[in-house]
């Protein structure tokens, strides 16, 4: 990777400084204001008769993105985390000596500190006149010239250091992801809950229907999983007595990639005792409200080729009425197996024969609705068959009480009144060992400790997950989960393949 004659002059150029006596990776530096609080704090200089105050003196440090040399003096455009400031420096500035040498040593690139006073281009352009100039580290591969018009988006990707050098937009989208995930801490916080951590590594793999990874613990000599989801450890924090309890974390789980999946992502789960799925989509309106309002959003905002309205209150069917509503599908075809699987195949869509009938009602909620859910909407009371972990209904047994949040045609949040009988729980794992006998390599295990748990009494309970990359994803605009992940998953690289060749 030094072989490249830019590299090597750039390597050339760090080592001349070095014979100079000076460290071409300084760690000294005296930066005390950042190019952002620079701007506001001198912006009245703007408006000043002279244009310019020699009276201040402040250092600041950043990477410089344009570099334009005029003989005696240069213009550099330096950049640091918060802002672009532009920068003047001259032989009768910085000396005339150190002015040569600047001129040979330092390019695009390199990250530099300068010191001196706030002034006015004749432009018009609040700037720092540089009484002193220091190079703190000396690049030794030129940035892209126009990193915008690469086609390969997966470059940007694997490199996505340098997509955040050449991008500021990038930038901000992390940002926002920062501050979404600090808001929703701040929301579950004031709300009573209590942030916990729970184990990464699992002996049994369970809380959602997913394919784990597997690793395996040396010391115990036993197959350990990627936790796929919380949801089993927070309910027994619920059973010790915490009422109120959510965790901000990652989860794991060894399945494709696309758009909208990676194999490992974030999500925030939270358990609430004394409470039922009715509370948690009241909730869960509360906090979209919030974040619209704290991030300074309208209410209608674009997502692609969509504007979605995240008006309050959000939309709300039944599965059932949204199989018929939305889907389009007749009322006579959904409480019939039979007609299900005639439409199926008519639609050329593949099913195992053996579905159930709520089994069968989600091939047609995934192919006839889902797609379809472009504004906020809550679906309810979803078919036991694929609702393991949540509570029957009372009157309506074959149906739970669980929900899901849609947007933009995918899931977003998905939340239930929690099961807490013994006894329903087990038998609802052993349909599901079934299931797995069966070839369904998602289905649950047996979790024995998870029963024996319930058995000392958990307190009826609604918990509820939401995915934070979605949600980063529609709040800013994002169509790929790869652009709200600071390093998504990528497939490996051929060896001797050139990242930037690929």
């Amino acid at each position: 990777m030094f072989e490249n004659s830019y590299i090597k002059q750039r390597i050339e150029k760090s080592e001349q400084l070095r014979k100079m006596g000076l460290n071409p990776y300084d760690n000294k530096s005296q930066r005390n204001v950042t190019i952002e609080a620079f701007k506001e704090k001198y912006s009245y200089v703007l408006n000043s008769e002279s244009k310019r105050d020699e009276t201040k003196s402040k250092s600041i440090a950043g990477r410089i993105k344009f570099l334009r040399l005029m003989g005696k003096a240069a213009f550099a455009k330096i950049e640091d985390q918060t802002d672009l400031l532009q920068v003047y420096y001259g032989k009768d500035t910085i000396g005339e000596e150190w002015f040569n040498e600047v001129k040979k040593l330092v390019e695009v690139g390199d990250i530099i500190e300068v010191k001196g006073y706030p002034f006015v281009t004749q432009t018009g352009e609040l700037s720092l006149h540089a009484s002193e100039l220091k190079i703190l580290t000396k690049t030794i591969k030129p940035l892209p010239e126009k990193f915008h018009g690469l086609q390969d988006m997966e470059l940007r990707y694997r490199q996505r250091y340098l997509d955040l050098i050449m991008n500021p937009d990038v930038k901000k989208v992390f940002k926002t992801r920062s501050k979404i995930i600090s808001l929703i801490r701040d929301f579950f916080e004031n709300k009573g809950f209590l942030e916990v951590e729970t184990p990464m590594l699992h002996p049994i793999a369970g809380g959602a229907n997913a394919r784990p990874f597997i690793t395996h613990h040396n010391a115990l000599n036993v197959e350990r999983y990627m936790r796929i989801a919380p949801d089993l450890y927070l309910k027994r924090l619920i059973v010790g007595g915490f009422e109120a309890v959510f965790e901000i974390n990652r989860n794991f789980r060894n399945e494709g990639m696309d758009h909208t999946h990676n194999p490992e992502f974030t999500m925030i789960e939270f358990y609430w005792a004394y409470k039922t799925y009715e509370d948690l989509i009241n909730i869960t309106q509360d906090m979209f409200d919030t974040l619209i309002k704290e991030l300074h959003l309208t209410t209608v905002l674009p997502y692609g080729e969509y504007n979605i309205d995240f008006s309050s209150p959000f939309a709300r069917y039944t599965y059932d009425e949204a199989l018929i509503k939305v889907g389009g599908i007749s009322e006579d075809i959904i409480k019939d197996s039979k007609k299900i699987k005639e439409l199926l195949q008519t639609k050329g869509i593949t099913f195992t024969r053996e579905l159930s009938l709520g089994a069968l009602k989600a091939e047609l909620f995934d192919e006839f609705v889902e797609k379809k859910l472009i504004n906020p909407t809550f679906i309810t009371d979803f078919p036991v068959e694929i609702s393991p972990l949540a509570r029957r209904k009372d009157e309506a047994p074959e149906l739970t009480d669980r929900f899901e949040l849609f947007v933009a045609g995918k899931e977003i949040a998905n939340g239930f009144s929690e099961l807490n009988d013994p006894i329903d729980q087990y038998q609802r794992f052993e349909q599901q060992l079934k299931a797995k006998e069966g070839g369904d390599d998602e289905a649950h295990e047996m979790d024995e400790d998870y029963i024996n748990a319930l058995s000392y009494g958990m307190a009826p309970t609604a918990g509820e997950g939401i995915g934070i990359d979605r949600l980063v994803m529609l709040l800013t605009n994002q169509q790929s989960i790869r652009d709200v992940l600071l390093f998504p998953a990528m497939k490996p690289i051929h060896n001797g393949q050139n990242q930037e060749e690929e």
